[in-house]
């Protein structure tokens, strides 16, 4: 790397300071974990050394990080707006450092389905937040109170369907590529089911 672009170098100094404060150690501490005398890194700290690749990628390593994470740059588009899907009435909100995953915001009115052919069953893993009021979760053959506040994380691959109780309740999910993937089979199925 070289001094041409001082903002990025500037970026990735602090960054390596960043990280080694934030666990906690001194200078000797992670020169002795990156292998670089104690001088060494504080003049990459401070500026006063030239960033070598080669140091960047022991210094990455040392962190528990990787190189890329150590010089990426993009702040661009730090705000993102959510897609409405207002058929369904959700809004989502894609992850960008996990392509895979995404947000969805959801107000929900209707209970849980009685029925246990209603509930899905699907690879991934979902998370959620319940945002106000209270969720039920049907998860195999339990029955889960989630209220304000709480969360709960689950395997998609146990049967499982979400629903209100005693009233509107908002929610905050979080999907990992399968689960996401399942759902969408579903809301495809079941959009095809009501129209015909």
């Amino acid at each position: 790397m070289t001094q041409d672009n001082g903002e990025m170098d500037s970026l990735v100094r602090k960054r390596i300071r960043a990280l080694r404060v934030a666990q906690g150690w001194s200078l000797e501490e992670l020169a002795a974990r990156a292998k670089v005398s104690q001088s060494t890194l504080s003049r990459i700290e401070n500026g006063q050394r030239r960033l070598a690749l080669d140091q960047l990628v022991t210094l990455a390593r040392a962190l528990d990080t990787s190189l890329d994470q150590l010089v990426e740059t993009a702040t661009d588009d730090v705000i993102t707006s959510p897609a409405i899907d207002a058929a369904h009435g959700l809004m989502r909100w894609p992850i960008k450092a996990e392509p895979g995953m995404s947000v969805v915001r959801q107000r929900m009115t209707d209970p849980p389905p009685d029925s246990p052919s209603r509930m899905r069953a699907h690879p991934g893993r979902e998370w959620l937040v319940v945002l106000s009021g209270t969720a039920v979760l049907l998860l195999g053959n339990r029955r889960l109170r989630v209220e304000t506040n709480q969360a709960a994380e689950f395997p998609t691959m146990l049967p499982h369907a979400i629903g209100a109780e005693g009233g509107p309740c908002e929610i905050l999910g979080i999907f990992d590529r399968d689960a996401r993937r399942g759902h969408q089979r579903e809301d495809k199925s079941e959009s095809g089911r009501s129209g015909s």
